[in-house]
């Protein structure tokens, strides 16, 4: 069965910074595969244009460039934030407040974000809201281990459901 839109799709990969020689960001093995719903907009559009029309056990080797993955690392994306915004019935959560913590946020409109604390100020912390693989061309390396129909329910709720 081939790739294609609606179908669960299941696969294995590694994921090397720029080119087959680029340092290993991730590893998916087949007793934890990367398991989905092609078309549904869970992944990058570009990263399942790539997948589409393979069948069970092809192999895939392919680079998004940083503009089809996370796009460019941008400046404006750290940002000072008051350590106010960390208090919780008026007592600052200290414990989440270290360099290299993520920390899930909301922008103004509500939308959920997370951010990486970089620096911890006296009346300030410094958080770097860009994607951790912004400003990276990707080179994406696996094999398709199965592709299958998606149930009716799974559609109607856009996941996999576990089986």
């Amino acid at each position: 069965m081939k790739t294609d839109q609606n179908k669960v799709v299941s696969i294995t990969y590694e994921l090397r910074e720029k080119n087959k020689d680029g340092e290993v960001l991730e590893t998916v093995t087949s007793e934890s595969p990367l398991t989905f719903i092609l078309g549904v907009g869970a992944l990058l559009p570009a990263f399942e244009a790539k997948l589409t029309g393979l069948e069970e056990g092809d192999a895939f080797d392919f680079i998004l460039p940083t503009a089809d993955a996370y796009g460019d690392y941008s400046e404006n994306a750290v940002v000072t934030v008051p350590k106010e915004v960390f208090m919780v019935d008026g007592v600052l959560q200290e414990e989440m407040l270290y360099e290299g913590n993520t920390i899930p946020m909301m922008d103004e409109e509500g939308n959920k974000l997370n951010g990486v604390v970089t620096e911890v100020k006296e009346d300030h912390v410094v958080m770097d809201f860009n994607h951790p693989l912004a400003g990276m061309d990707l080179c994406f390396q696996g094999k398709v281990i199965e592709v299958r129909d998606a149930t009716a329910s799974e559609l109607e709720h856009g996941h996999v459901h576990d089986q």
